[in-house]
């Protein structure tokens, strides 16, 4: 029997290219060679997809691979849209399906989901751009209804792509100037002050359903605000796996990642973001397609399982094969 044919597929039209190119070529650096014939389909900047450093389109590329490793980030790649190409070539592939991945991606409606479950979110508004309306009455609005200090980000994208904190109300109109330049919608939710985490869940794994791996407590630098995209691929930020949690938070975080990964119906592996307040624990979001980079929290916290990257990737590709 030859090797399985896995298209990689990297690159993209989001903000998230560069992360997208490096998870890709640490995907390809770790398959076991003995079992997959790795393949590099990669999409640039301006949506074109190319095989072997040629054009091609999409659905030829596609089915030139016996199953498609989805590596990209962020827009297009992780919101549902490639998922629809695949899906119609018929196409097995990793990651969640389309409907799932659009669901995570928008951050407002993931949250009201993880509302009605009963599960503690930010109190936050969206706002859409108004080209009518200034940025200072945009702000003024958000004002009104939430009180300072507040997180801004875009409604749609990940990697703390456009991601501030704004304490005063004119940083509170920066931040809406700066995320409209990413998203026509912006999330605006009021800051809890705690402890940072995040949770890996991968599916029908060491006898469970949703395996739930260690969670990271994620501490960042003292110049660091936030956990941003800078701080996040800056090197700036101690990523502590296992975190330091009491045994009850830990139990919590466990449990509320894999909870969020069934509710949004999510496939295969997925990470939640969280944080630990004196008045509970917050579920901020969830990545469908999380980073699989050297500096990526997921391969951290299969390292401290004793989970090797090849094992988890030859995992995943079985899943999305049927044949686990």
């Amino acid at each position: 029997m030859g090797l399985i044919k896995v298209g990689i597929l990297r690159g993209g039209i989001g903000h998230e290219y560069e992360v997208s190119l490096k998870t890709g070529a640490s995907v390809i650096k770790n398959l076991p060679k003995d079992k997959y014939q790795p393949i590099d389909i990669l999409i640039t900047r301006d949506g074109t997809w190319h095989l072997g450093g040629k054009e091609i389109l999409p659905e030829n590329a596609i089915r030139s691979v016996d199953v498609v490793f989805n590596a990209l980030h962020g827009e297009f790649g992780e919101d549902g849209q490639v998922q629809q190409i695949l899906e119609a070539v018929k196409s097995p592939y990793t990651g969640s399906g389309a409907v799932a991945s659009a669901l995570g991606m928008d951050k407002h409606k993931a949250k009201e989901i993880f509302k009605q479950a009963g599960f503690k979110v930010p109190n936050g508004i969206v706002i859409k751009r108004d080209y009518q309306t200034d940025a200072e009455a945009i702000a003024y609005d958000a004002f009104q209804k939430i009180a300072p200090p507040w997180i801004v980000k875009p409604a749609g994208s990940g990697s703390s792509v456009g991601l501030y904190l704004a304490k005063t109300f004119p940083e509170l109109i920066q931040a809406l100037e700066a995320c409209f330049e990413v998203s026509d919608r912006v999330l605006v939710e009021e800051y809890i002050r705690g402890k940072e985490a995040t949770c890996g869940v991968v599916e029908a794994f060491r006898d469970q359903d949703h395996y739930a791996l260690m969670p990271i407590e994620i501490v960042t630098a003292p110049n660091k605000k936030l956990f941003d995209y800078e701080a996040k691929y800056g090197g700036e930020t101690s990523e502590i796996c296992p975190g330091r949690f009491t045994k009850e938070e830990k139990a919590e975080l466990e449990r509320l990642a894999r909870e969020v990964h069934k509710i949004l119906g999510l496939r295969h592996y997925s990470r939640s973001d969280f944080i630990i307040s004196p008045r509970g624990i917050y579920v901020l979001e969830v990545n469908t397609l999380p980073g699989m980079t050297e500096e990526s929290l997921v391969p951290k916290a299969l390292k401290a399982a004793g989970i090797s990257y090849e094992h988890f990737l030859d995992h995943i590709i079985g899943l999305a094969l049927g044949n686990k």
